[in-house]
């Protein structure tokens, strides 16, 4: 994918629309139009780069410094009681965008977050909240939780 095509690029520049939770010089993090938790926002590197995969030396600090504003972000958007973080890594590991990002979002207990949106579960008329209730039950009858 080139960077012109990225639609996280477009919303860096500013050519798609996003409802921006914060931004320096070499991150951005906003609200994800598809939340999986009532709170729920990624945070990105400006600069693209394709997966976590695709890190090196180079881009340690920024990966250190969207690590660290996870949980200062998520404090602010009143994630007091914890939080989830999720890197999608490849096709396989569910990455749908592929430049890179850090999902942050509420950690509900007992909810076992999707592969991806295109789960393969999910019909019209089914809700996250049905397939996350039903997850709950199965692990509970299995003695996960």
């Amino acid at each position: 994918m080139s960077v012109t095509d990225c639609i996280f690029c477009k919303i860096v520049a500013g050519d798609i629309p996003g409802k921006r939770v914060y931004e320096d010089d070499e991150v951005l993090a906003f609200h994800d139009i598809h939340p999986i938790a009532p709170v729920h926002f990624m945070i990105i590197p400006k600069a693209h780069v394709e997966s976590l995969a695709h890190c090196g030396p180079a881009e340690q600090a920024v990966l250190g410094r969207m690590l660290l504003l996870a949980p200062k972000l998520a404090l602010e958007q009143g994630l007091h009681d914890g939080f989830r973080t999720m890197i999608n890594t490849g096709r396989g590991g569910g990455q749908e965008v592929f430049h890179l990002h850090v999902h942050v979002f509420a950690a509900v207990r007992g909810w076992r977050i999707p592969r991806s949106l295109s789960d393969s579960r999910i019909g019209p008329t089914d809700s996250w909240c049905g397939i996350l209730q039903t997850d709950l039950i199965l692990e509970r009858q299995n003695g996960f939780i």
